[in-house]
C-alpha cells in the first residue's frame, strides 16, 4: 500500500492524532485507512492499541498528566465509535472482557474512568458499572457477562473495607474472574491482604497489569 496507512508503528498519523488528542482529525484519518484497504480490526489492533500504549507510557513517566490522558482517550473513543459497527458486522469481538466499578460508598470516578478507557484502548470489552457499586452488583455483572477480569476502584480509606467485602463476595460466588484493584489509598500489600489478584498504581500501568492477569 503506497499510503500513509502502510506504516505499522505508533508514528502513523492516526496513532499520532490519538496520542495528541486531535479528535477532529480522527474521522478523516480512519477513513484514509479504510480507503487503503485496512480492516476495522487491523486499525484497532495496529493504530489504536499502539497509540494508547504510548499514552500509558507517557503517563507512567510523568510526561503527560490526567487532562492530556483524557483528551487522548476521547480521541480514541471517536475512532472506536466509527469502527465498532464494522467490527460487529464482521463478527469481530475483543479477545477479553472486563467489569469495572467504584466500590460501595465511594462516588469518585476519574481514576476508574481512565482505567476503563485505557482498557478499551487495549481492545478489552469493558462493562462499566459506575460508582457506589455494591458487592452483589459486581457478582451479578461478572456472572452475566462471563467476565474474565474485574476492576475495583476506591479513592477513600473509608471505602477500603467495601473493596475487601467485594473481593470476598466474588470469591464466595465461585467466579473465576481475575480481580484487580486500584485507587489512591491502595497498595500491593493491601491487594495481597484482601486476596485480589493484582494492583495498578495508575491508569498507565493498568493495561500491563490487566494483560498480565488475563494471560496468566
Amino acid at each position: 500500500m503506497d499510503n500513509l496507512c502502510s506504516d505499522m508503528s505508533d508514528t502513523h498519523p492516526l496513532s499520532q492524532a490519538i496520542i495528541a488528542g486531535k479528535r477532529k482529525e480522527i474521522p478523516a484519518l480512519v477513513q484514509e485507512c479504510l480507503d487503503a484497504g485496512e480492516s476495522a480490526q487491523f486499525i484497532v489492533e495496529s493504530r489504536l492499541v499502539s497509540a494508547m500504549a504510548v499514552v500509558g507510557e507517557k503517563f507512567k513517566n510523568n510526561e503527560i498528566f490526567v487532562p492530556e490522558m483524557l483528551i487522548a482517550a476521547r480521541a480514541m473513543k471517536e475512532a472506536l465509535k466509527l469502527l465498532e459497527p464494522m467490527l460487529v458486522e464482521a463478527g469481530v469481538k475483543p479477545e477479553f472482557n472486563a467489569v469495572i466499578g467504584t466500590v460501595e460508598g465511594d462516588l469518585h470516578d476519574i481514576g476508574k474512568n481512565l482505567v476503563a478507557m485505557m482498557w478499551k484502548g487495549a481492545n478489552i470489552d469493558v462493562i462499566d458499572l459506575g460508582v457506589n457499586v455494591p458487592p452483589a452488583k459486581f457478582v451479578e455483572a461478572i456472572r452475566e457477562n462471563n467476565a474474565k477480569l474485574v476492576g475495583l476502584s476506591a479513592l477513600l480509606t473509608t471505602t477500603m473495607p467495601a473493596m475487601r467485602e467485594t473481593v470476598k463476595a466474588i470469591r464466595e460466588a465461585g467466579l473465576a474472574a481475575k480481580i484487580m484493584i486500584g485507587g489512591a489509598p491502595i497498595t500491593t500489600e493491601y491487594a495481597n491482604e484482601i486476596g485480589a489478584d493484582g494492583y495498578a498504581a495508575d491508569a498507565g500501568s493498568a493495561v500491563d497489569a490487566a494483560m498480565s492477569l488475563l494471560r496468566s
